[in-house]
């Protein structure tokens, strides 16, 4: 079963979350942003090259130009390899872990997988950041020599930054498989 409901980022952008459920012990969140914006990439475009033809009118040399074009398409390949990601997704198996990937917008991915025996619990944490108090939804890794502690912390979705009613559904999906994994199996 899959169903698409469209939610708020922190600054008021739109956001769509995916969720696809393939058993009771096995579902997938996928977070997708907005594409990049033609109108503010032709603007910063524009910009760079008319600083760089006021440049090249004062010192009439053509390396300026030339720099500017270089160093627009090297600027734009890096943002779009390395910085905007367009899609986060979270697959969560009772017995097997949680896999993040983030999809960037020149197709590449990086995944993390997290074992299920590491994950202590999947919780909403709450930060300060630029003025405001924000949430966002972590795994809470145990600690191999504290059984109660907790080792490691590891943020989700942190690029698309949803608000609090988006987390709010992911949060009681993850509890629900975790509150399955935790039971105990009984056969008769």
């Amino acid at each position: 079963m899959e169903d698409e409901q469209s939610f708020s980022d922190i600054c008021g952008g739109r956001l769509a979350l995916q969720r696809r459920y393939y058993s009771p012990s096995c579902r997938e969140f996928c977070l997708s942003c907005p594409r990049i914006s033609l109108r503010s990439l032709t603007a910063v475009t524009c910009t760079v090259w008319l600083a760089a033809y006021g440049l090249f009118t004062l010192c009439e040399n053509s390396m300026v130009l030339s720099a500017a074009i270089f160093i627009t398409l090297l600027g734009l390949l890096g943002y779009l390899h390395f910085v905007k990601i367009d899609q986060e997704t979270l697959l969560i198996i009772d017995s097997l872990g949680i896999q993040m990937t983030s999809s960037y917008a020149s197709g590449k991915e990086s995944t993390t997988f997290i074992e299920m025996g590491k994950v202590k619990d999947v919780v909403i944490n709450e930060a300060i950041y630029m003025q405001k108090v924000i949430y966002y939804l972590c795994i809470l890794l145990k600690d191999p020599v504290e059984p109660h502690g907790i080792s490691q912390v590891v943020p989700l979705f942190q690029s698309a930054k949803p608000r609090l009613d988006c987390l709010i559904e992911v949060y009681k999906s993850c509890q629900e498989i975790l509150a399955h994994q935790k039971a105990p199996s009984t056969s008769l």
